[in-house]
């Protein structure tokens, strides 16, 4: 799961839980709780509830999924209407300067006793029609048919320009709106998980934890064996110096992390970009077996590719687990591997 996002906000917030281990099925009562009432006392049977968070940390890690690539997609819209504003004056700019060209001609043809025919379509009520007859370009000289000629290619640029910075707005909108929806989505679940886990007795919330805590918080350093690549190994040094940051929905460092992002921040301060979400960085590289897995390797996880660590040797990986959860190693098969990356 990942984000570009930084633990504090920029352009667009984000986020999203993930669950760090595939649980038991869940029961029907525990399942009903997507039924319950934002503010109802949630009674999921104990016995369900790990499976039941769990889920829910799943599916908001699936919303965060959507709200990255939703939130990336409006960072390039963004960028591409503020380049197509820069075109547009630009364009206008240069269709300013050929009026004011032509008007010049004009006003020197009037002052020597009359103004040319097909100059005067030019500052008519409507030089749109002047320019559809280009036929009369061949009544006045060589150096005004060119400039008129370039003046209606600019004018055509200028529309092009205005209709497509257009479409990209709509575009944007659409975006903008489908951010709020996904980040609305994730904050949904993730309260009802809270609201689960805050059930709980004091020693059955204990008993989650120690169920839920499968990872060791450190490894010997000399543990991992040989990185893939110098880069690769460059990129394990820097998420193991993420150890103990806290998972962050939407966040990428560096004081908090989703899934993708320490994956993404951490090929970064390798010098390699990786793309936002869990999905994408999937196909940044070539697949290989686990069995030939290395550290510094990508290890993608459900089929939906909704969550992502880093290989660390001796079948551990490192990653940012789920919320309340730090950055910190697990068993490589704490859940359903569906993929492993070599950058």
């Amino acid at each position: 799961m990942g984000s570009h996002r930084r633990h504090a906000p920029s352009g667009f917030d984000r986020g999203v839980g993930a669950a760090c281990a595939a649980f038991t099925v869940l029961s029907a009562a525990a399942t009903a709780l997507g039924a319950l009432p934002a503010g109802s006392a949630v009674a999921a049977p104990h016995g369900g509830t790990r499976a039941e968070v769990d889920r829910l940390y799943q599916e908001a890690e699936k919303a965060t999924e959507a709200y990255d690539k939703a939130g990336e997609r409006a960072d390039r819209l963004h960028r591409r209407v503020r380049d197509a504003q820069d075109r547009i004056a630009r364009e206008q700019q240069r269709v300013n300067t050929l009026r004011e060209a032509l008007g010049s001609v004009a006003g020197a043809q009037y002052r020597s006793g009359g103004l040319d025919p097909s100059l005067a379509l030019l500052f008519s009520d409507d030089p749109g029609d002047y320019l559809d007859k280009a036929a009369t370009l061949d009544r006045i000289g060589a150096h005004q048919a060119g400039e008129l000629h370039a003046l209606q290619q600019a004018l055509r640029r200028l529309a092009q320009e205005r209709a497509e910075a257009t479409r990209t707005l709509a575009e944007l909108d659409r975006s903008r709106k489908a951010v709020i929806a996904h980040k609305r989505t994730v904050e949904r679940k993730l309260a009802r998980a809270r609201q689960l886990l805050n059930s709980l007795s004091p020693g059955e919330r204990r008993a989650y934890d120690r169920a839920s805590r499968s990872g060791r918080p450190d490894l010997p350093p000399g543990l991992a064996g040989p990185a893939a690549s110098g880069r690769a190994a460059a990129a394990l040094a820097a998420a193991r110096s993420a150890l103990g940051r806290p998972y962050v929905w939407g966040a990428n460092g560096p004081s908090g992390f989703d899934c993708s992002g320490l994956m993404q921040w951490a090929y970064a301060q390798a010098g390699v970009h990786l793309p936002r979400t869990s999905q994408e960085q999937r196909l940044a590289g070539r697949h290989i077996p686990l069995s030939q897995a290395r550290p510094g390797d990508l290890v993608v996880y459900r089929s939906d590719a909704s969550h992502i660590g880093m290989y660390v040797g001796h079948g551990q990986v490192i990653h940012a687990p789920h919320p309340g959860a730090p950055v910190r190693y697990d068993p490589v098969n704490m859940m359903p591997i569906s993929s492993v990356t070599r950058v």
